[in-house]
């Protein structure tokens, strides 16, 4: 590159840890009053007044506590969408910080507080340099990512659209507790976060005497019976280069040792990263338990609760993120992730609609071994707020990088 040409990733990282004191600030006092779900007034009004001042078309949402922002580029370009969620979770914080949660249940435990910092960071960085942009920039602040479905329901309410022509592409970060270093970024191509589904299933039998099983009809076996064979379909039925994952988490039946129940319940989350293998597992759970309730006589009802998507990463734009990564922190700081997560994401609802790229942040304490740290939604995690400069730089890069 000639001497007297710039990249616009020039001083992005110098003027971000500027910032990163008013961003540790922002994160730190969200982290205190965290706020659950899709109404989320005091953290909403918190991102209005750090967004203050910038030129930033804002549209709040009615449903929910969102904040849509639109910056508007000095140069023609392509839209492009940057996102961060805002919930916490109804946990009961138990790390001992300084900054902890003030209200006994709930905790920004899986660092949604910092991804609202670093987008309100990415939002400053780049209205600085707004006459270098190309097209517009729309900054999503969704609630309700923790099971409230905020993803669809913005995009209901146009988020895709707000700049008035649909962005061409979407990014979003996740900082992690564990498993990375602080600082590291973390992506792939393809699947990078799993479809995510719940099965409730009641086995219906007919009540009796503990001591005389033989009169009643006992649903308690019946129900046993189906929870492990629902594990052998799963080795059975997929193939383990497309994995599920079928974790019964709870069961629920009767009032006494010696009384046999009307019905014995469970639930069950159900993880899958491809769509054929989440529509495969679906059916076969359903019809599993059905055949085996059948079978002893019982009634089952059987019911799916369709959660999130797989959150797919396009691979040019997985491509893109990883070249941003590289030239913004360094050849080092980036990992390709050999296999998707576990975890689910509604970002998975924007990938469905444009092209998109998730990738992981570390923010696991400098003082912590990262494989042995508590994990993100742990009562005890914890994440070192000062790789907000750097998320912030990132997000940042990703829309300027586009023109």
């Amino acid at each position: 590159m000639p001497a007297d040409v710039h990249s616009p990733l020039d001083g992005l990282r110098r003027d971000a840890a500027a910032l990163r004191p008013e961003l540790v600030a922002l994160r730190r006092a969200l982290h205190r009053e965290p706020e659950i779900g899709l109404d989320l007034p005091r953290t909403r009004a918190r991102v209005l007044a750090a967004l203050d001042g910038l030129p930033l078309e804002v549209t709040l949402g009615e449903r929910l506590s969102s904040v849509t922002a639109v910056l508007r580029g000095g140069r023609p370009g392509p839209n492009v969408l940057l996102r961060a969620d805002l919930d916490a979770l109804p946990v009961r914080e138990n790390t001992g910080l300084p900054y902890a949660s003030e209200l006994p249940d709930a905790m920004h435990a899986c660092g949604h507080d910092l991804h609202t910092a670093a987008l309100v960071g990415a939002a400053r960085l780049l209205a600085e340099r707004r006459e270098q942009l190309a097209g517009s920039v729309v900054f999503m602040f969704q609630p309700g990512e923790e099971g409230g479905g905020g993803a669809a329901l913005m995009v209901e309410d146009g988020v895709l659209d707000a700049a008035g022509e649909r962005v061409s592409a979407a990014y979003a970060l996740h900082v992690g507790a564990a498993l990375l270093p602080a600082g590291y970024v973390a992506g792939r191509p393809g699947p990078i976060m799993a479809a995510s589904d719940t099965l409730r299933v009641v086995v219906r039998g007919r009540g009796g005497h503990g001591s005389s099983p033989h009169l009643a009809l006992d649903p308690v076996p019946v129900a046993c019976e189906a929870v492990l064979a629902l594990q052998t379909m799963v080795t059975r039925r997929f193939d383990a280069f497309d994995p599920v994952v079928l974790t019964v988490g709870t069961f629920h039946a009767g009032t006494a040792e010696n009384v046999i129940p009307d019905e014995a319940a469970f639930g069950a989350t159900v993880r899958s990263f491809s769509p054929a293998a989440r529509e495969l597992v679906l059916a076969e759970a359903v019809r599993v338990v059905r055949g085996i309730g059948a079978a002893h006589g019982c009634e089952v009802d059987a019911v799916v609760e369709h959660g999130y998507p797989v959150t797919v990463n396009d691979p040019a734009e997985a491509a893109y993120a990883e070249r941003t990564a590289r030239a913004l922190l360094g050849d080092d700081r980036y990992v390709e992730m050999p296999r998707p997560l576990a975890g689910s994401e509604d970002f998975g609802v924007l990938a469905a609609q444009v092209p998109g790229a998730y990738v992981m942040f570390g923010a696991c304490p400098a003082d912590t071994d990262p494989f042995t740290a508590p994990y993100n939604h742990s009562a005890e995690a914890r994440f070192d707020d000062g790789v907000l400069g750097d998320a912030a730089a990132l997000l940042a890069a990703l829309a300027l990088g586009r023109g």
